[in-house]
């Protein structure tokens, strides 16, 4: 029998194919570049004599080939993660706590999943969301009293000290409510908002993405109003007292009912990130590392337009 061309990578491959839909998504997920994960199912391809996937089909359908290899991909990889985990924590002991601290309001539509799919990988370490917003969640690592920040940006000065773990970017949409003027716009500039009263979050200006990079930069200062539920931002703009900004993947829902309008902010579009922050001997942690990479993958195949740092 000759040897198999198979290998852990070209599983993980398929599955990030399906879960993802597209190769250029695959890519994205793996780290990749696209012609390298070509190349890896053109091999496949070519050791079996037959295509894995309709290419022309979005999402990718598979065929009975690609299906099959699927089907040893599903049940190989979870045994191969579970022993990783399982060595890691031989060797590092197990148990721990991951304190996690958030700056925004919406990290609770992506980070509930994230931490579900987490505690069913690491069950003895005691996970638990620091309690109430806080504007300088990084202060909390260097005060004990957290584990993991969430933040929005990566702070110059506190490089040195703490650990960065990219997790992913998204595009911020501004939200009007049906039959405002700005809809007859393709995509509205900082002085649209002059007139406009901006319901916001109540936190400081530098952490809201609308204000730091467009509105301050131009000088533009519209009257405010601030609340702290997004379905209460949501239903003051549906019933035209004002306008807002926020991730596509936290309205999209809202969008397909049709309960708000939404256009693209500037001619790129306004993009938002996501970092998960901790000390270096945290970071150092196995199952830190897993919680980013499952952060990650979770957000980036559930979460609409969302891209990976």
């Amino acid at each position: 029998m000759s040897a198999s061309v198979l290998e852990i990578r070209h599983l993980r491959t398929l599955q990030a194919l399906r879960d993802s839909g597209s190769l250029v998504r695959a890519a994205q997920l793996l780290n990749l570049t696209q012609s390298a994960l070509s190349h890896q199912v053109k091999l496949l391809e070519e050791r079996y004599g037959a295509p894995l996937f309709e290419r022309k089909s979005v999402p990718p359908q598979f065929s009975a080939v690609g299906s099959r290899l699927l089907q040893l991909a599903d049940a190989v990889l979870p045994q191969v993660e579970a022993a990783e985990r399982d060595v890691a924590r031989l060797l590092q002991g197990q148990g721990g706590q991951l304190r996690i601290a958030v700056e925004c309001h919406t990290c609770f539509d992506w980070l509930m999943p994230a931490m579900d799919a987490f505690r069913a990988r690491w069950p003895e370490v005691e996970l638990d969301i620091v309690s109430g917003f806080h504007a300088d969640p990084v202060g909390l690592l260097h005060q004990g009293r957290a584990d993991v920040a969430i933040v929005s940006e990566v702070d110059a000065g506190d490089a040195a000290a703490v650990d960065h773990h990219p997790l992913f970017a998204f595009e911020i949409r501004a939200l009007l409510a049906h039959g405002h003027a700005l809809l007859a716009k393709a995509w509205l500039a900082a002085g649209d908002f002059a007139d406009q009263t901006l319901i916001t979050y109540p936190v400081p200006d530098d952490m809201l993405d609308l204000v730091r990079q467009v509105l301050e930069p131009a000088g533009v200062r519209p009257a405010r109003r601030t609340t702290e539920l997004t379905v209460a931002m949501l239903q003051l703009v549906a019933s035209g007292r004002g306008v807002a900004a926020l991730p596509l993947w936290a309205v999209q829902g809202y969008l397909d009912r049709g309960y708000v309008a939404a256009r693209p902010i500037g001619p790129q579009g306004l993009r938002g990130e996501l970092h998960a922050a901790c000390l270096p001997q945290v970071s150092a942690r196995p199952w830190l590392q897993d919680f980013v990479a499952v952060t990650r993958e979770t957000s980036f195949v559930t979460l609409k337009g969302v891209e990976l740092l």
